[in-house]
């Protein structure tokens, strides 16, 4: 299509010549100054001169512009969309060293580098169909053989209904201000490299600071956690002990050692074993965290802390003293005695863990001291025990004293008056017994006395209490025994004694015999005074009436006063 108007002054070339002369040199002077190569200074110029030669030729012929075109130092060029381009100045061919019909058309990308073909032509088809206008840099081949970096830009001209023409277009020759801008570029470069490695070094140093002060760190938060989760343990072990020290019984104290322990010893596992009264075996009574030991029951000589009396250590692999009732574990493991009074009670068995493999040497002392705590706890529950035991027990029989009688007649017949229930009362004396101490002496009414606590023990359920009342009298409380219970219980111990031997110093002492008065509540009273003077009136009845009897007490006169209830604990 032909162009339209151009200016008829040739003072316009010149202007336009100079112009993008002047614009060119600036940029080269910002390249080297290490600015950017192709800033908005030096492209907007380039775009006003374009526009203004864009208007100029739409006022004249082809002719005029293809004269302009060539007066400029650049590459111009025009194309029509679809197929290719239709012009382009000499300065491309003097460049290239291509002729016009290898140019026009698609031949000029033969001349662009083959890294910068498939890109630029994505570029021009993807303007061809949005009509925008377009700016890259590729590399356009030189007479010599090698390839120099262009600016390219293009610009659609339209007619007056907007319909794109032509395009119209410019290669400015950058190859100058790249390599100057790469020179700076590497400059740059290896001032960021020393800065870099000196920044490195400085990091490095800091680093080695940093990781210095963390190790610090770390040392003190182990050693802060440590102490922590120590002072922790010992007051646990301390809240144990305060705990340990209410326990009532031997099992109470393992309960609270087996609920202490885990929390004491969180990371490992472990289990309490006790021996029996015997001390021939041990039975594990508890474990916590798992423990698991290949035996339930092992005898004592299969520990070697029971053995040595001291903590014994078994680390995983060594097989120089295992324990045998430990046989098959893998784990290391420690079995510490526990101790009262230099007696061995059992052990406390320690387990290592996959998370923890090692029984640290730092807490033997506290599982020995928990060990040592369970075994002053278990002595002085004994200690409590022995003097419970010879204050409520009779040394020669080992019955129940009076003092424990008048403990438990009263709470029977406070339990017995609060649930409806009858409660029995049998008193028994020896009969003749002063003739066995008069007969064979002291030694052999002791035997007596001995020989019928232990029969009436064992003539008696589980609920019911005998006692030693005083000399040659027992008592027998009876729960839930009304009189004629109470009765047929006695007269099968009055029969029974009977058959009784009863040896000293290998001589029989011959046949004995008991008298037994009987006593009921509510029919003879509802206070233990009031019920023991009953029992033991049909005692001396039964005394009066011959020996080897069984006698009820009489039913009290209807007029007499019962004490209440509620006093029935200061009779």
């Amino acid at each position: 299509m032909t162009l339209h108007g151009i200016s008829n002054h040739m003072l316009v070339i010149v202007l336009v010549a100079t112009a993008v002369f002047g614009v060119s040199l600036f940029a080269v002077r910002r390249a080297r100054r290490g600015r950017r190569a192709w800033p908005e200074a030096f492209l907007n110029p380039v775009r006003r001169l374009r526009r203004a030669l864009v208007n100029g030729l739409r006022d004249d012929g082809e002719a005029r512009f293809r004269t302009l075109a060539e007066a400029i130092p650049q590459i111009v060029w025009t194309a029509v969309a679809g197929a290719g381009v239709d012009y382009c100045n000499q300065r491309f061919y003097d460049l290239t060293g291509f002729t016009e019909k290898q140019t026009l058309g698609w031949g000029w990308t033969n001349a662009l580098h083959p890294d910068d073909q498939s890109v630029a032509l994505q570029n021009w088809e993807r303007c061809s169909h949005t009509g925008e206008p377009f700016e890259m840099e590729y590399r356009i081949l030189d007479s010599k053989g090698g390839f120099r970096w262009h600016l390219v830009r293009a610009t659609p001209l339209r007619d007056s209904s907007g319909s794109i023409v032509k395009w119209f277009g410019a290669c400015t020759d950058i190859e100058d201000q790249r390599h100057t801008q790469q020179m700076l570029e590497e400059q740059i470069k290896e001032r960021t490299a020393e800065l870099a490695d000196a920044s490195t070094k400085l990091q490095e140093e800091m680093w080695e600071k940093d990781s210095a002060r963390r190790q610090l760190d770390e040392q003190n938060e182990k050693m802060v956690h440590e102490l922590t989760e120590r002072s922790q343990r010992a007051t646990l072990l301390a809240k144990m002990g305060e705990h340990l020290q209410s326990c009532i019984n031997k099992d109470e104290v393992f309960a609270a050692a087996l609920a202490y322990a885990p929390k004491i010893f969180p990371t490992s596992r472990g289990a309490v074993a006790l021996l029996n009264p015997e001390r021939s075996l041990a039975e594990v009574a508890g474990f916590w965290n798992e423990c698991e030991l290949p035996v339930k029951v092992f005898e004592s000589n299969s520990c070697w802390a029971l053995r040595t009396g001291h903590p014994h250590l078994v680390v995983a692999g060594d097989t120089t003293a295992p324990c045998a009732h430990a046989a098959g574990l893998q784990q290391t493991y420690m079995c510490i005695p526990i101790l009262a009074q230099g007696e061995a009670l059992g052990i406390l068995h320690f387990q290592a863990t996959d998370e923890a493999p090692v029984l640290a040497d730092a807490e033997l002392s506290l599982k020995t001291t928990f060990a040592g705590q369970v075994g002053l706890s278990v002595a002085n529950i004994r200690l409590r025990e022995a003097l419970r035991s010879q204050s409520i027990k009779d040394s020669l029989t080992g019955l129940y004293n009076r003092r424990y009688l008048t403990e438990m007649l009263d709470r029977e017949i406070r339990r017995a008056v609060r649930a409806e229930q009858s409660l029995g009362i049998l008193m028994i004396d020896l009969d003749h017994f002063k003739n066995f101490n008069d007969t064979y002496g002291h030694d052999a009414g002791d035997a007596v006395l001995r020989q019928a606590a232990s029969f009436l023990s064992k003539s008696i359920r589980v609920e019911d209490i005998v006692c030693r009342f005083g000399g040659e009298e027992f008592v027998v409380i009876l729960p839930t025994a009304d009189v004629n219970a109470a009765y047929a219980r006695g007269e099968r111990i009055r029969s029974k004694i009977r058959e009784l031997t009863v040896l000293h110093q290998g001589h029989s002492l011959g046949m004995v015999t008991v008298s037994i008065g009987v006593a009921a509540l509510p029919e003879h009273g509802t206070s233990p005074q009031v019920l023991l003077d009953a029992a033991d009136a049909a005692l001396y009845r039964a005394k009066r009436e011959g020996r080897d009897r069984v006698v009820k007490a009489d039913p009290p006169p209807p007029a007499e006063a019962q004490p209440p209830v509620a006093g029935i604990a200061k009779s």
